[in-house]
């Protein structure tokens, strides 16, 4: 009995699932495109293979019996692992892009995975945020399709779309006595400690402490804690609610911080081309 119901085609188990829910042989027969012969015919089958009758026939009405009432909860799992099942097959079997990010650019990277959605709706997304060093080792390792780094990124990496993250403000500890200050200036910088998430000094007077790559939260716990100050893009500021650390306009002439795509030269693929141009259109237009 149970090879037979494991050879059994799910047609017959779709059928007694739609007749179920319908009471109408005629009317799951239309659901299922099917002529109302071929659906008798498939509950037949199905009967003769569980050796149990499943439904009540009359002139005027359908009936499940008291076994087919038993195995509509197992039909309906069926179809539902099978459905799962189709899902999932298809779902692997979609070209994946893995994208890395600084979380300073999680909008970025959002907004150019719905741009790639729509415009290859076949090629699946995953996106995960990462400092620049684990980002670029997991580039190199060929563990993710493509990163956005702070620049200049590793010279065996390829590069596209690059962007300004402008850095206007300066975070200071909360009582700091620039707290209330409408601005701070380059100036007013020398001889300060500057916490500096990444690799490369702010062009500032003051002494340069370098903190995890592309971590503003470690940086601002620090700026808390009263061992430097931080320069900070307003893009963080907007979103950023804490207590213990003002933001103060920051006026040092031209500060920013440059990303770019970055891939692997070895690893080009029509998917992550179609990811470049998703990135550049995320660029471009809002």
């Amino acid at each position: 009995m149970h090879h037979v119901l494991v050879l059994l085609m799910l047609k017959e188990i779709h059928c007694f699932a739609r007749v179920a829910a319908r009471l109408s042989f005629s009317a799951a027969a239309a659901d299922l495109g099917m002529s109302q012969p071929a659906m008798s015919q498939a509950i037949t089958r199905l009967e003769r293979a569980t050796g149990v009758r499943l439904f009540e026939r009359t002139a005027r009405e359908v009936r499940l019996t008291a076994a087919g009432k038993g195995l509509l909860p197992y039909a309906e799992q069926v179809l539902e692992s099978v459905g799962a099942f189709a899902g999932e097959a298809s779902r692997l079997a979609r070209p994946i892009i893995h994208l890395a990010y600084p979380p300073l650019i999680g909008g970025l990277a959002a907004r150019a995975a719905r741009r790639l959605a729509a415009r290859s709706p076949s090629i699946g997304v995953e996106l995960s945020a990462a400092g620049r060093g684990a980002a670029a080792q997991a580039l190199a390792d060929g563990q993710i399709s493509a990163a956005i780094l702070a620049t200049p990124a590793p010279a065996q990496f390829v590069t596209a779309a690059r962007f300004h993250v402008t850095v206007d403000h300066l975070a200071v500890p909360a009582g700091h006595a620039w707290a209330s200050w409408p601005r701070v200036t380059g100036a007013d910088l020398a001889g300060q400690v500057l916490l500096t998430p990444g690799t490369r000094p702010w062009p500032l007077p003051g002494r340069a402490r370098l903190v995890a790559d592309d971590d503003f939260a470690a940086a601002l716990d620090l700026v808390a804690a009263g061992a430097g100050l931080l320069p900070i893009p307003q893009l963080l500021v907007r979103t950023i609610r804490r207590d213990d650390v003002t933001f103060v306009p920051l006026e040092a002439g031209e500060l920013r911080i440059t990303y770019a795509l970055a891939w692997s030269r070895e690893r080009v693929t029509p998917e992550l081309m179609a990811l470049v141009q998703a990135v550049q259109d995320a660029l471009w237009t809002r």
